[in-house]
């Protein structure tokens, strides 16, 4: 069984998603953490991602791998572990921009579709539904306002430690929804076939429980 979880930057996904994946037993395949370790080798090469001569030079330099350490995700990245910086907000914008690309795009998909044949998978991202795996037996369409997506990512911040700026937080998550909605090559868009969940109002509890509700209702 394959769910396809998408939606906007800072709707809660990939949290939600691996809450989903552990509770069902299934596989946690996070698509937005690949494309932000290519964004990040992008950043640390100066890579001009207009130049595909340039683009394709470093695709075929990148090997990324999805281990798990005490229960724990970890993004390696050529033999490096950089799950600690894939949060970062340049790699965020950054893996925005270079995800629209068709052949950093076509760099995961064939990986993303094997694991999803031959397990039961959460995928959360941007297109999984629509493009990825569009025959995915429950596809989810999880969203929030910007401000609470903003006021989330905030919070997260200040726990960390770290300064904020929660009405820059907030420009920039509408800047992220204009790229990746009006993106030529597979934009964010809901499925015809999508569940839409609106988590403004909602806790994690109360999303994780609904998505497995569904997911339960077609096992």
């Amino acid at each position: 069984m394959n769910i396809a979880i998408d939606g906007p930057a800072g709707a809660g996904k990939s949290t939600i998603a691996k809450l989903v994946a552990k509770e069902l037993g299934f596989i946690y395949v996070d698509t937005g953490a690949m494309y932000r370790a290519i964004a990040l080798y992008f950043i640390n090469n100066k890579v001009d991602i207009a130049d595909m001569e340039q683009v394709e030079t470093a695709l075929s330099a990148i090997k990324i791998e999805i281990k798990y350490r005490d229960g724990k995700q970890q993004v390696i990245l050529n033999d490096e572990n950089v799950t600690g910086r894939l949060r970062e907000e340049a790699v965020g914008n950054m893996a925005s921009k270079s995800s629209a690309i068709s052949v950093v795009r076509e760099k995961l998909l064939s990986l993303q579709r094997d694991l999803a044949v031959a397990n039961n998978v959460v995928m959360d991202g941007r297109d999984i539904g629509t493009n990825i795996l569009p025959s995915a037996e429950l596809k989810i369409y999880l969203t929030a306002s910007s401000a609470v997506r903003a006021k989330r990512r905030y919070d997260e911040l200040v726990a960390a430690g770290k300064s904020a700026d929660l009405s820059q937080i907030e420009a920039d998550i509408i800047t992220r929804d204009e790229q990746d909605m009006s993106r030529k090559t597979a934009p964010l868009k809901q499925a015809e076939d999508a569940v839409y969940l609106d988590s403004s109002a909602m806790d994690i509890d109360t999303v994780t429980g609904t998505i497995i509700g569904y997911a339960r209702e077609r096992i």
